[in-house]
């Protein structure tokens, strides 16, 4: 290339690399022997000689589910303006699946790791491989008040008391909260605020009633619905874990022909985009999923910057809930 150019690869080079250090005349030509040949550059030997990466990993619950897919949009803005990359992959919240991809991340020695952990007890240790290669990470979606890295997250504890509270001020007292994996600090903490709504009204925790979805999807909604609609003392209203789990009960209700809201009322979480398109728009704990993403990558980035501090300091970031009241909630009368 060099030779048929009429330059020496240092030129070469340095069109590639430092495009301003070469004069016009002599980029042209060498760009055009590069593109009448054809040239793509090996990122993995540009890699090897720089010693860094431009991949981000983003290793996610469930790929399916809207949320994290506008948490991967919001990564890959702030990658893009960093002029980096992101390689999404999916746990599908299978510990083992974790551990593997955690583990070829280490091998490809990506630039640094964005995660959303599977939530069992051994989640944390499973990010030993990351520490042990030097390769740092970002907790997503996940609130981690630890030293060790920073984390990105919402405070779900306050959209759960939000989305009960909003139920009880409509006058329901036999409300069920349909909770995800209970393994899954997501679901611990939206019950813990289901709860502390109960105690602000002065009602005993034993008033709200618990079931357990085994995944954070539609089937899983409309499987959990059968229960719902079998209990000897039905509910008048449920608040489920994700907008999935509430988009699959209200599919169910209309199937076996209940009144949404009138016989029993929703409340979702998350406010993804089919939340007001369902047929009685949901009420949802809106997250703002692209922020989350954003932050967490920029926080990365930031992190793994050629000219970041040796001692960089740690960030636990939590935005706060917002409550978007729409028709699956609002049941115009108030129950005993």
């Amino acid at each position: 290339m060099a030779e048929q150019a009429g330059v020496s690869l240092g030129t070469v080079s340095n069109v590639l690399n430092r495009p301003d250090s070469v004069s016009d005349h002599t980029r042209q030509r060498v760009l055009a022997v590069i593109e009448r040949l054809g040239y793509v550059r090996s990122e993995s030997a540009r890699q090897l000689r720089a010693g860094r990466s431009r991949i981000i990993a983003l290793l996610v619950l469930d790929m399916a589910n809207p949320f994290f897919v506008e948490m991967a949009r919001g990564a890959q803005q702030a990658a893009r303006a960093a002029g980096l990359a992101v390689m999404m992959c999916n746990s599908a919240a299978d510990p083992a699946e974790e551990a593997d991809y955690l583990a070829m991340f280490a091998e490809q020695q990506v630039r640094g790791v964005l995660v959303t952990p599977t939530g069992d007890d051994a989640a944390d240790g499973r990010l030993h491989v990351l520490r042990s290669r030097g390769i740092p990470f970002v907790y997503a979606d996940r609130d981690q008040p630890s030293a060790e890295a920073c984390s990105v997250s919402m405070d779900d504890v306050a959209g759960g008391r939000l989305a009960v509270r909003h139920l009880l001020t409509e006058g329901h007292r036999k409300v069920v909260y349909l909770s995800g994996p209970a393994h899954l600090a997501q679901s611990r903490d939206r019950h813990a605020g289901a709860l502390a709504a109960f105690a602000e009204a002065g009602l005993p925790p034993d008033r709200l009633t618990v079931l357990e979805a085994a995944r954070f999807d539609v089937t899983a909604g409309r499987e959990a619905a059968g229960r719902l609609l079998g209990m000897a003392d039905r509910p008048t209203a449920v608040f489920c874990a994700n907008d999935l789990l509430a988009l699959g009960v209200l599919q169910a209700l209309y199937a076996a022909g209940l009144r949404v809201p009138e016989e029993m009322a929703i409340v979702g979480y998350d406010d993804i985009d089919f939340a007001s398109a369902a047929a009685v728009p949901l009420t949802s704990v809106r997250q703002p999923a692209h922020r989350i993403g954003r932050t967490a990558a920029e926080l990365l980035i930031a992190e793994t910057d050629e000219g970041a501090p040796a001692a960089h300091a740690h960030q636990r970031i939590v935005f706060q809930p917002e409550l978007v009241v729409r028709a699956s909630s609002l049941s115009g009368h108030r129950r005993p």
